[in-house]
């Protein structure tokens, strides 16, 4: 009984690892690039191509925060206080280079799943795809990482927010169309705010740490501040689309999520220590996910209607 229980704790410990709740900042704009192709360009969806493209994003993410495990508790911000859902290392005692091992195994996955990507679609592909991975691994590795800088929201935004899409919007296609860039911005705005709201939450513990992030640079008030803004340009971007016609009504349906980033601003109002405030980073991660599932219905109910 006790050998079971222990391969349980061990299972959600290598389960935890991946931040399964993180992965639909790469689950999501695969959906939304493949619900586009369809709608806008009325093309046939190559389920082949969606599945590999889903796993490989989904694999990079998760190597993605496996590196932020490791240069976090390398450079001495994870210990057993930290609030978070990182800390493997430190909480589980998992080495470090194991977590480095599964993250470049992850990595050597995604490249062979780019391998049949590209052979079905575009060599051009190997490039889009190189630099995808490197700034997954500068991120948080190399001598100047991208989140301890003010560009960690830019930066993972584009990268995953909108580059996700449009590669899966490319892989059904063989195009990118301008409609398809200016739909996906608040994907793009919607990732940058869950990075932003976990230096939110972090803000006194990165300052220690050396960090430099947006939210110190501009002090928590107005990081939060910065924060709905995200939020509200990402509703009203999606209703002046309908307004102009590149979307139909039924894009609308992304107001049911609206919900999520009022509670998740309220609460970093009326709150701030880290462990207080973690109900607002799931929020905003939530809004995020339901967001854009709801803008792809839209765009798959109004191909099908």
């Amino acid at each position: 009984m006790t050998k079971v229980v222990e391969a349980d704790k061990g299972i959600k410990v290598w389960w935890h690892l991946t931040r399964p709740h993180t992965l639909t900042a790469s689950f999501v704009p695969v959906l939304l690039g493949t619900s586009m192709a369809l709608s806008i360009n009325h093309e046939t969806v190559h389920f082949g191509l969606f599945f590999a493209m889903l796993i490989a994003s989904m694999l990079i993410q998760a190597a993605t925060n496996m590196f932020n495990e490791y240069y976090d508790y390398k450079l001495g911000l994870d210990n057993e206080n930290s609030v978070g859902i990182g800390g493997t290392i430190v909480r589980h005692g998992v080495a470090p280079k194991t977590i480095m091992a599964i993250a470049l195994s992850f990595y050597g996955i995604a490249m062979l799943l780019g391998v049949y990507i590209c052979a079905m679609t575009s060599w051009w592909l190997v490039a889009v795809g190189l630099v995808c991975m490197l700034i997954g691994y500068l991120y948080t590795g190399g001598p100047y990482p991208i989140a301890y800088s003010p560009f960690g929201e830019l930066v993972s935004g584009a990268v995953m927010g909108m580059g996700i899409v449009l590669i899966a919007f490319f892989i059904q296609t063989g195009d990118v169309t301008a409609d398809a860039v200016i739909i996906s911005v608040p994907s793009m705005i919607l990732v940058g705010a869950i990075m932003l709201s976990n230096n939110i939450r972090d803000i006194v513990g990165d300052t220690e740490g050396g960090r430099k992030t947006m939210a110190i640079l501009v002090g928590r008030h107005n990081a939060v501040t910065v924060l709905a803004g995200f939020f509200i340009v990402s509703y009203i971007w999606i209703a002046g689309l309908v307004i102009l016609g590149h979307l139909t009504p039924w894009a609308l349906l992304v107001l049911l999520s609206v919900k999520k980033p009022i509670e998740a601003i309220k609460l970093f109002r009326a709150k701030e220590k880290p462990l207080e405030v973690m109900p607002a980073m799931k929020y905003t991660a939530q809004t995020n996910t339901i967001f854009g599932f709801l803008l792809a219905v839209g765009l798959l109910v109004s191909y099908f209607i």
